[in-house]
């Protein structure tokens, strides 16, 4: 765990972070001459573990995020943001235990985490404790609506789903499998592609390994025995590319055509010979969407030594929520904050997202995708942008 005054990134370079346990700077005085107190905010999410790399992300575009949605000053009406930034390590019971600790200490704004399994758990929180949340990468279409103080700076799974069937056309009369690791994610993916094509008139089985396994042969042959007409992959995590490989090897490209969400820089080259015999639905790659706001994010990644990927969008968007939260809610009144976030429509790096009142979903825009070969290198390329009405949620609850 580690606090810090948040900095615009060139003057941490020269400051520095407070470390916690140090004593913090001083709060700026105001006109009145009064100090006034920094709002503190804590930031749970996969800094080790099998997905650390989705955590590294999250928070490189939350800096970028808070940097410009504070003008690089780091301040709200003249009060400093203070992240205290905790790593969950992929652990339900960690990241409560952290949760309970930061709002004892009288946190009322927590942000983070890639897992659902810990978003969930989080959320429970917050509802228990009255505190603002607002969650990470973490995809279960759950997280949404389940109570009145959490949110999400991501998409969720019906959104994965949905896009997934702008590729197919008409699902009646079809059998799907949906390929995913057994885990809240590969669940609530299997439950999305039942909700959304099960409910179009397709015939959707799962086919879910167990999140340790290293062996995807026998899952692989299963999905040849389904005799599917089209597979619908889930995954994510350090096993993806030994999962492709897999599949390569059985031959499911030859078979069946398969549709998978676009993962993150390190997994484009992991598809191998089927890179271009996959279909992908894309929640983000950089350069995806096109706008300005995406453009200076990108340029603060890139001063920050850190590049766009898949969950970039996550982090610089719940740092537009926190600072939202804050000028309009005060930083203190929780259910001001709550306020301050629904119905909230603003401009994103992915396009035009929008806070639904009703259950909290963040409405937003989604890519189709396929990689190319360039320069020896797998590369995206933008297909098409899907509009946020077309893959929107059902109302939750």
């Amino acid at each position: 765990m580690r606090t810090t005054k948040f900095l615009a990134p060139a003057l941490i370079a020269i400051v520095g972070l407070t470390v916690a346990g140090c004593a913090p700077t001083a709060a700026e005085p105001d006109d009145s001459g009064a100090d006034l107190a920094p709002v503190s905010v804590g930031i749970i999410t996969s800094e080790t573990g099998p997905l650390a790399a989705y955590g590294a992300a999250y928070l490189a575009g939350l800096e970028a995020g808070l940097d410009y949605a504070t003008d690089g000053t780091g301040t709200v009406d003249g009060r400093e943001i203070e992240l205290t930034i905790s790593d969950d390590a992929g652990d339900s019971d960690t990241a409560v235990n952290i949760a309970r600790d930061l709002i004892g200490q009288g946190v009322k704004i927590i942000a983070g985490t890639v897992s659902s399994g810990i978003a969930l758990a989080l959320a429970e929180q917050a509802a228990q404790n009255q505190v603002l949340y607002i969650s990470g990468p973490a995809a279960a279409d759950a997280i949404t609506g389940i109570n009145d103080y959490t949110f999400r700076s991501g998409r969720q799974t019906y959104q994965d789903v949905a896009t997934a069937g702008t590729f197919i056309g008409d699902p009646a009369g079809q059998k799907v499998v949906v390929f995913a690791q057994d885990t809240a994610f590969g669940q609530g993916n299997l439950a999305g592609v039942d909700a959304v094509l099960g409910g179009a008139g397709a015939t959707v089985e799962g086919i879910l390994v167990p999140e340790d396994a290293t062996e995807f042969t026998p899952f692989a042959q299963q999905i040849l025995a389904a005799e599917p007409d089209l597979v619908f992959v889930a995954w994510a995590g350090a096993t993806s590319g030994a999962m492709w490989q897999a599949l390569d090897q059985q031959g499911i490209f030859d078979a069946v055509p398969v549709v998978t969400g676009l993962g993150d820089v390190a997994t484009f080259g992991a598809y191998a010979e089927a890179s271009d015999q996959i279909s992908f639905l894309n929640h983000y790659f950089a350069g995806a969407a096109g706008t300005e706001v995406e453009a200076a994010m990108l340029d603060a990644l890139e001063e920050a030594g850190a590049q766009g990927d898949l969950f970039s969008p996550d982090g610089f968007v719940a740092g537009q929520m926190i600072v939202q939260a804050i000028r309009e809610g005060g930083g203190d009144d929780v259910d001001s904050m709550v306020a301050a976030l629904e119905g909230w429509t603003f401009e994103g790096p992915k396009g035009t997202m929008s806070i639904r009142a009703a259950d909290h979903a963040m409405l937003q825009p989604m890519f189709q995708a396929r990689l190319v070969e360039q320069d020896g290198a797998w590369v995206p390329e933008l297909i098409e942008v899907v509009d946020a009405e077309t893959v929107a949620p059902p109302v939750a609850g």
